[in-house]
């Protein structure tokens, strides 16, 4: 599958979403045509790397093809406020991500609201974010000890995140409000810059997920101080969670994973969830992910949907407790 970069692709999928306003909200054996995953960030990005491997079995197995519709903007919610005005026919749905949920939190004019808009269907991955710093900058050997500089220096130690009001910009919040440290954030357009500044030792630690710095700490580059996830990551296999390292109840978790409108007929997305769940099942999805330090467990639309109530509300609360607001 391609991005739809081009105008005609964009028409034909314009047309796509349109000619459903005109139809009945469910005739036939559902699907009948392509089916839009609009993807609210750009190509190449952790919920497109994702979504991709996924829609394409998804599509074998239900004998149409999903068509990925990059539709970045304003941290997301451009995209995510299109599929929340879309027909609720099985046609068009959602690929979300933690950020999402808590994003009417932060941004005054999203345009939708998660628990009201969307039903959620079935979970991709979840990947676990690790506390990182360059040694050449910053010499702790251990979560204490980096708390304690910290401490010692309030407001010197640079911390890198991808954005303002992303994950890692609230992870930061949290991690102070935990500890009592008060760090220098640096907010960076995305992770692939903050990890390069952070890589050349502009700045001296950032939250990162686990399988874009395994590499980086396996060679010495950088060091983990501790993952915060329940249990050890396979990919850093050494490295304690922030649980082991002092830090009690600290996790900081990204997922991603599938929605469609509300009101969508439960016929599709019990489908949907089959064949996502299928595919997650696929030998070379499951390679793909371990390459990526992502996870996921077998569940019901039901168990998701309570996973993404409750992590709404506790990212949602996060992000006002940090009095986070973007324009």
């Amino acid at each position: 599958m391609k991005p739809l970069n081009d105008p005609t692709r964009r028409l034909v999928l314009g047309g796509l979403l349109a000619s459903t306003a005109s139809m009945p909200a469910w005739a036939g054996e559902w699907p009948e045509r392509p089916v839009a995953w609009i993807v609210p960030f750009p190509a190449g990005g952790g919920s497109d790397l994702f979504a991709r491997p996924i829609a394409a079995r998804v599509g074998d197995r239900l004998g149409q093809t999903m068509v990925i519709d990059n539709r970045s903007g304003a941290g997301g919610t451009l995209g995510t406020a299109v599929a929340a005005r879309a027909p609720a026919d099985g046609y068009t749905v959602l690929v979300g991500d933690t950020g999402l949920t808590y994003a009417p939190a932060i941004y005054p004019r999203a345009g939708f609201d998660f628990d009201r808009d969307f039903a959620p269907i079935s979970a991709f991955a979840r990947v676990p974010y690790v506390l990182v710093i360059n040694p050449a900058h910053l010499d702790v050997a251990t979560l204490a000890a980096f708390i304690a500089t910290a401490k010692k220096k309030p407001g010197v130690i640079d911390i890198g995140s991808a954005g303002l009001g992303t994950v890692t910009h609230l992870a930061i919040g949290l991690f102070e409000g935990r500890t009592g440290v008060q760090l220098h954030h640096v907010p960076y357009r995305g992770g692939a810059p903050m990890l390069q500044d952070l890589l050349a030792g502009q700045i001296a630690a950032a939250f990162v997920l686990v399988s874009a710095v395994a590499d980086h700490v396996k060679s010495g580059k950088l060091r983990a101080l501790a993952v915060a996830s329940r249990r050890r990551e396979a990919l850093l296999p050494d490295v304690p969670t922030a649980q082991e390292a002092g830090l009690a109840d600290f996790r900081i978790t990204t997922w991603f994973g599938l929605f469609a409108p509300a009101r969508t007929p439960g016929a599709a997305l019990d489908r949907l969830h089959g064949a996502v769940q299928e595919a997650l099942a696929d030998e070379a999805v499951k390679r793909l992910w371990r390459e990526q330090g992502a996870k996921v467990e077998p569940e019901s639309r039901a168990d998701f949907a309570r996973f993404v109530a409750r992590d709404t509300e506790r990212w949602s609360r996060i992000a006002k407790a940090a009095n986070v607001q973007m324009e």
